[in-house]
């Protein structure tokens, strides 16, 4: 048997927060008494600053049961860190930590089948979207689209994999030694390197409230994967520079050309053309690069990810 923590974070939770309770607190009592983990397991909210009555409702249960605790961050750090605040805390006093959102999209079913593939002696364990009709049209669409970018700028990611997943304690003693600010766990954890396997997850619609992860946010997160894993689009942009020198060189041959064929126009428009396509060009090559830039910014002062306001233990 282990001892598991259930790290859930939270942000505006409030309309899901106790059914989700009910149901983690159901599936944990029949585990225990399945003999897969021990009778003090438990279940870590993390709330990331809340603007609701989310940390109210998470006293209120750990109160009532000491199967949960809590844990309030100071402010909003944004899910990737507020998963990482909950896992460094729980690696502290259990075995094992499986990371699930709050809202309990994800198969419940698919822990138990976690927890044995532990006991095969896989250390990482990731849930993976076999099937996702319950999420809307837009977000599936924009999920694909993501995980495939990721593969093509060369991020070492799980295809379909969120944030679902089994972490044993060896797997998280050595992710604490990643100190980096532009946290994406989605591509460090398989980086990590330990005996690995997946399972299925199939999504289930959402009982209340919406999704806190908005199509910008989402996008956010693409952008600190693709800029934190691959200098790939420091190539592309390189590359687009040579496109852009080959056109202007087409560009030159053809006004010559025109001088000596007499079909000159006299105008602006080749030369506005021109201005728009360098323009154009030294914009984005300057973006591209100024977000590597201040990704170096944010890492150099190597602030804490996150503070702790109060910990329910």
């Amino acid at each position: 048997m282990i001892k598991l923590a259930i790290v859930s974070p939270c942000y505006n939770e409030e309309a899901v927060l106790e059914s989700s309770a009910r149901r983690l607190d159901t599936l944990m009592a029949r585990l225990v008494a399945e003999g897969k983990i021990t009778e003090d397991s438990f279940v870590l909210f993390v709330n990331d600053g809340s603007r609701d009555s989310t940390w109210n409702i998470i006293s209120a249960l750990h109160r009532a049961n000491p199967r949960f605790k809590g844990l309030d961050l100071a402010r909003n750090v944004g899910h990737q860190n507020a998963i990482m605040a909950g896992m460094m805390t729980a690696k502290e006093i259990s075995d094992a930590v499986i990371t699930i959102d709050a809202d309990i999209q994800d198969d419940l079913e698919a822990i138990p089948r976690m927890i044995d593939a532990y006991a095969e002696g896989y250390d990482v364990v990731y849930g993976v979207k076999v099937q996702r009709q319950a999420d809307p049209l837009l977000k599936r669409l924009s999920a694909q689209a993501f995980y495939r970018l990721q593969k093509k700028m060369g991020v070492n990611a799980i295809y379909n994999h969120a944030d679902f997943r089994f972490l044993s304690r060896r797997v998280l003693d050595q992710l604490a030694l990643y100190r980096e600010r532009n946290l994406y766990l989605r591509g460090i954890i398989p980086s990590i390197g330990f005996p690995s396997t997946s399972v299925d997850d199939v999504i289930a619609p959402r009982e209340a409230g919406e999704s806190k992860y908005s199509l910008g946010k989402m996008l956010g997160l693409a952008l600190d994967g693709i800029t934190s894993f691959s200098v790939k689009p420091l190539y592309a942009i390189l590359l687009l520079g040579i496109i852009f020198l080959l056109i202007s060189v087409g560009i030159g041959i053809y006004v010559i050309y025109s001088l000596f064929v007499h079909t000159a126009v006299h105008g602006w428009a080749s030369l506005m053309l021109s201005i728009w396509m360098v323009g154009g060009f030294v914009l984005i090559a300057v973006g591209g690069v100024g977000l590597y830039v201040g990704k170096i910014y944010s890492e150099v002062k190597d602030r804490p990810l996150y503070h702790i306001k109060d910990f329910l233990d």
